[in-house]
């Protein structure tokens, strides 16, 4: 008995190092840490979904519980560990991790602050109805299958994939030496690239990034600067800036909140609030006094009070800066065609995709062709045996057995053995009148599909139309709305860009307190209501003295009595409800001790192509161009010079073609054109614009364009009327005017004078803080030389304050307090009709309704 030898072969510990490392190299990469370009699936991904498939959990179905699941898709697929498969599926179903889930979860499955989920035995899964779409077509022959792991079962290498989920879904892996990071798209978005791509194959990244803007993450926010998206699409590498969306609120107490309601892709909520709270404590960031998150069902809110001293703008920049309130998604498009790793663009994406989609439709159809042309086999032959029916009989009644039935109708007929085999299969009922028509209707129907089949097959325009149809039906059915902001624009982002722009009302008291509320908390009245209250000034001896409307994106030019100027931007005057005191002017602007707040304007930009036109209260106008108050200091600029007996008194935004109207507190106007006054510099004192005789002064001032403007007065004690503009001869300036009010003791002195439309609404402050919104289109045209009619109700020694137009929102219409506005305006109307018939101070009547006033 001899010994057998051992043999040894002497290897480099280099070279065998180097080959195994790169045998693990490629086995993490391709089967394990990057998605195949065709579906966007991971291995495991595709083997979850698969296994769930074959347990018939779809999204109509029953849920099972993940243990089974995960037992599944351990025993027969995916030798690995069970927790690598759970949370695989757990992030397929969170709404926060995937754009479109996968999975469709019941139970606790983690939650954006970061909370594990609950053990697989306690929570229970199925298909999402989205994800059924990446699984159609898989019984029909469309994709490669390859043997599982121990060689017992077939999995497919990859699904046929309607969706374009590695855009829409996104990916992140890290492979060996390579990594992938590709952000979630919007579906609707993608889709429509897609067949913008399909149209057109020459489009390249830029121009398909008119469909396809920008990713879209699952937890919205905001994308802050174009540059990096517009690289990632044309390379497959960048960097997206993401920051969260936040917006400034204010309390009635006056305290200004910051709330966080979206947060970028991947934060943890926990983690960022503790982050937060950890640098206000620090005094890394001051001006913080609370941090709470308020979050619920509903959706999220993070609230960060701020200090009464606190710059809310600069705590919230120093937010993004030191926390990860602003993100950078590095994008890194790397993903497996044809098994090899490539770093991909916009289009080489979407193109793979939709030769995939071509390759199964292809391999579809042709399974579909070789199945409809067994069935017309069939049928040929069952057509062959109903035209020969009493002879089939004979030839099956004189067989001996079944095989030599079908021996002999494969002789006498010419038939095929799976003819025959249909034939001795065929049943009694079908030898029926109606049962032999159905099977001639099939036949017909089954030679239009081989025909319709055999077309596609030969048509890639055919071809590429169901593509698009398919994913047209795809859009409409899963299709929604971006949930992701964009800023084009990097440099030029502010906190603007979080403020959401809408019509504000401002209104500024005696005592210098200003806030700004939602034009759309005030319910409009009908003409003579009681109105409701507009602000609480806080002090039995304030009132609210002046009140304008402005956009919160626009700048507020503020002049004061003395003559300079302040600019504001909306946004930054703190917000209140009606009943709020607001802020005192003089922490908002450096007034100095004997400014008072005139008149303002608000406007989006400042150019040379508008002007400012002024008056003061002893009559003097002067034009200045808008451009010349772009560069206002902190502590304010001068508007025009002022002499020591007047006061600046009115404002106005002007084209250089308006008309002027001038009216003063005795009841005369005078009307000219702006050209009549030249423009000046900023330090002018201007020119004469009315004569005024005795005590009488200037109350305000209308500058209009339109000839068939009507131009409102109002007194003190309530009284309005609307005359036209044509009623106004025009003059020059300088002059004295002409009446257009009958100023009386029961009318009082004129106390405001504005342009108005039928479409506007007019809102009216007293000097006890009472409000009424009421439609222009009430309020009667009258001639000049009258005392108008009433317009509201004051209380005992209660006084108009101010008058303002405001543009009519029809989404504030009446509401739950109609029932209250219709007594109002019955109430008015009975007090009105007394009026009338004890008046003996020659006011015109008001109109009962529409046929009077007509």
């Amino acid at each position: 008995m001899t010994l057998q030898r051992e043999r040894i072969i002497p290897i480099s510990i280099e070279d065998e190092m180097r080959s195994s490392y790169i045998d693990y190299a490629m086995s993490v990469i391709v089967s394990r840490a990057l998605p195949d370009v065709r579906d966007g699936l991971k291995p495991v991904h595709r083997r979850v979904l698969y296994a769930m498939s074959e347990l018939g959990l779809l999204h109509n179905r029953p849920y099972k519980k993940s243990a089974r699941i995960v037992g599944e898709t351990l025993g027969k697929y995916h030798p690995h560990g069970d927790s690598a498969v759970y949370d695989t599926m757990v992030r397929m179903v969170q709404p926060f991790s995937l754009r479109y889930p996968l999975v469709d979860g019941q139970g606790n499955f983690g939650s954006v602050d970061g909370d594990s989920p609950a053990a697989m035995r306690y929570t229970e899964a199925r298909l999402a109805r989205i994800a059924e779409e990446m699984l159609r077509d898989l019984d029909k022959n469309t994709v490669r299958f390859a043997s599982n792991f121990d060689d017992s079962l077939q999995e497919p290498s990859v699904l046929p994939s309607m969706l374009p989920n590695l855009l829409v879904n996104g990916s992140s892996g890290i492979a060996v030496g390579m990594a992938t990071n590709i952000p979630p798209h919007n579906l609707s978005e993608v889709i429509d690239g897609l067949v913008a791509l399909m149209a057109d194959p020459s489009l390249e990244s830029d121009a398909l990034m008119q469909y396809i803007k920008a990713p879209d993450f699952p937890t919205g926010g905001i994308i802050y600067g174009y540059d990096g998206v517009r690289e990632a699409y044309r390379t497959g590498r960048g960097r997206v800036v993401m920051r969260a969306k936040a917006q400034i609120e204010t309390s009635r107490a006056g305290r200004e909140s910051i709330i966080v309601t979206e947060i970028p892709y991947q934060v943890n909520k926990s983690t960022l609030i503790e982050k937060i709270a950890d640098l206000a404590r620090d005094k890394k960031i001051e001006g913080i006094s609370d941090i709470r998150d308020e979050s619920d069902r509903d959706g999220m809110r993070i609230v960060m009070e701020m200090k009464r001293d606190a710059v809310t703008n600069v705590v919230l920049n120093k937010l993004y800066k030191y926390t990860s309130m602003q993100q950078t998604f590095g994008v890194n498009m790397l993903a497996l065609v044809n098994g090899m790793p490539r770093v991909l663009g916009l289009k080489e994406i979407m193109q793979h995709f939709l030769t995939h989609r071509e390759e199964i439709v292809v391999k579809r159809t042709q399974f579909d062709l070789d199945a409809a042309e067994k069935r017309m086999h069939i049928l040929e032959g069952l057509q062959i045996a109903l035209d020969n029916l009493d002879a089939v009989i004979e030839t099956i009644r004189r067989s001996r057995e079944p095989e030599t039935a079908k021996n002999n109708l494969v002789r006498d007929f010419k038939l095929s053995e799976i003819q025959a085999k249909a034939i001795l299969e065929l049943r009694l009922q079908r030898l029926t009148g109606l049962e032999r028509k159905k099977i001639e209707e099939e036949r017909k129907e089954v030679k239009r599909m081989i025909e319709y089949y055999r077309d596609v097959l030969a048509d890639r325009t055919l071809r590429l139309e169901i593509i698009k149809d398919e994913l047209t039906d795809l859009k409409a059915r899963y299709g929604d709305e971006r949930r992701t902001q964009i800023v084009y624009s990097a440099e030029d982002f502010s906190v603007e860009d979080l403020i959401a722009e809408e019509e504000m009302v401002i209104t500024i008291s005696h005592a210098g307190y200003i806030k700004r509320t939602a034009a759309s908390g005030y319910r409009r009245q009908l003409r003579g209501g009681r109105g409701i209250t507009a602000a609480g000034t806080g002090k039995d001896d304030d009132f609210i003295e002046h009140m304008f409307t402005a956009s919160t994106h626009h700048y507020i030019l503020f002049f004061t009595n003395t003559g300079r100027c302040y600019w504001q931007k909306v946004y930054e005057i703190p917000e209140g409800s009606r009943q709020a005191r607001g802020r005192a002017l003089p922490n908002l602007l450096q007034l100095k001790k004997e400014e008072k707040i005139a008149a303002f304007i608000n406007v989006r930009a400042f150019d040379d192509e508008h002007f400012i036109m002024m008056v003061t209260k002893n009559g003097i106008v002067k034009k200045t161009v808008l451009s010349a108050y772009g560069n206002p200091r902190r502590d304010g600029i001068i508007a025009v010079g002022i002499r020591e007996d007047d006061e600046l008194l009115e404002a106005r935004l002007t084209d250089g073609t308006h008309s002027v109207v001038i009216g003063t507190s005795n009841g005369t106007a005078i009307h000219f054109n702006e050209d009549d006054v030249r423009d000046m510099g900023r330090n002018a004192t201007g020119v004469k614009g009315v004569e005024l005789v005795g005590k009488d002064y200037v109350v305000g001032m209308v500058t209009t364009k339109r000839p068939d403007a009507t131009i409102l007065v109002v007194t003190e004690h309530g009284f309005g009327k609307r005359s036209d503009l044509v009623d106004y001869r025009t003059q020059r300036r300088g002059g004295k005017g002409i009446k257009t009010l009958n100023v009386t003791d029961k009318v009082g002195k004129l106390v405001a004078i504005k342009d108005v439309e039928d479409a506007d609404d007019l809102m009216i402050i007293t000097t006890n803080g009472v409000l009424i919104r009421q439609h222009i289109k009430s309020i009667r045209v009258m001639g000049r030389n009258t005392q108008g009619v009433k317009l509201i109700r004051l209380g005992e020694k209660d006084r108009i304050a101010a008058v303002s137009r405001v543009v009519a929102d029809n989404s504030d219409e009446m509401g739950e307090d109609g029932d209250d506005e219709e007594l109002d305006a019955a109430a008015a109307l009975v007090e009105d009709i007394t009026d009338q018939m004890t008046d003996d101070t020659g006011a015109e009547p008001m109109p009962t309704d529409e046929g009077d006033a007509a």
